[in-house]
């Protein structure tokens, strides 16, 4: 219960991510980076992705690899190249049988070295393969982690959300495990998470090149679809890192409910045996977007 709670002080961090599905993963990543008077960066393991940007879940994978590495260099970060990992090249077939992968065996490895007295956090904002197959090699993480996610929707949207329904099975292992688990649940909770080109412009333009990147990167990402019209985009997996420096709420409110139970048909099941979970129900959009901007404009 009380690693269910934001974590006071600072904490050991990885974060897993398919960074190049879309262009809030960067955001994410360049804010975990840059928010190291609390959060220290393990570990960086790339996941598993099947969209328009890649022609299967081993290429998103690779291709998220890539572009972790590329944000490291505009980060400033080359250390941290060393423990960048990539992981699973396929989702679970099963809730048994674990995908062997750098990530899974790096993230098994690293949680006996924590207890549940000083856990260690895993931060996932894609399919939770990588996660899932670290659980099913060392059950024991349950008891030395706490895993933040964002995936599935808000309680009464259902289970048919990107990261959730890319691997069914990965997500049922992990929230049904009993290990400390956190939800940003996407549609009708952190969809208020949103920026606009103008926004962005003002704010991050110039600043520096990492800034300039991301502007562009998001800039020509809406206007692929949305050239000639008012758009604005969610940067989703930001809200993952704010959790973890969410003292006093000042980011967002949470409550702890049972586990929804995510159903091979895209529903969520009530089972109220199911483990409490950290639920996510409302995002200070203001206050997370000023802070996300103060850190990405600082130099490294």
């Amino acid at each position: 219960m009380n690693n269910l709670s934001v974590p006071t002080g600072p904490v050991d961090v990885i974060l897993d991510t398919d960074t190049y599905n879309e262009i809030d993963d960067q955001f994410a990543l360049s804010y975990l980076v840059r928010s190291e008077e609390k959060l220290h960066v393990i570990g960086l393991t790339a996941a598993p992705f099947f969209n328009e940007n890649s022609t299967s879940p081993a290429d998103g994978m690779e291709r998220s690899y890539e572009e972790i590495l590329h944000l490291l260099d505009l980060l400033g970060h080359d250390d941290l190249k060393n423990i960048t990992f990539r992981g699973s090249d396929r989702y679970l077939s099963d809730e048994h049988t674990l995908v062997m992968s750098e990530a899974a065996r790096f993230m098994a490895e690293a949680s006996r070295s924590y207890s549940p007295e000083k856990p260690l956090y895993i931060v996932a904002i894609g399919a939770i393969t990588n996660v899932a197959s670290a659980l099913l090699m060392e059950p024991s993480m349950k008891e030395n982690c706490v895993v933040v996610w964002l995936g599935g929707h808000a309680l009464g949207y259902g289970a048919a959300e990107f990261n959730m329904m890319q691997d069914i099975a990965a997500a049922r292992v992990v929230m049904l495990s009993g290990i400390p688990f956190v939800q940003l649940p996407c549609r009708g909770v952190v969809d208020v998470f949103h920026t606009t080109a103008p926004e962005l412009d003002y704010w991050l333009s110039g600043k520096n090149a990492l800034c300039d990147y991301l502007v562009q990167h998001t800039c020509e990402a809406a206007e692929s679809y949305a050239a000639g019209k008012p758009w604005s985009r969610v940067i989703w997996d930001v809200t993952t890192i704010g959790w973890l420096l969410n003292d006093n709420d000042r980011f967002m409110t949470s409550r702890l409910i049972h586990a929804p139970v995510p159903e091979y048909d895209l529903r969520y099941a009530e089972d109220p045996n199911a483990p409490l979970i950290r639920y996510v129900d409302h995002i200070h959009r203001d206050a997370l977007m000023e802070d996300l901007f103060r850190k990405l404009t600082q130099e490294s």
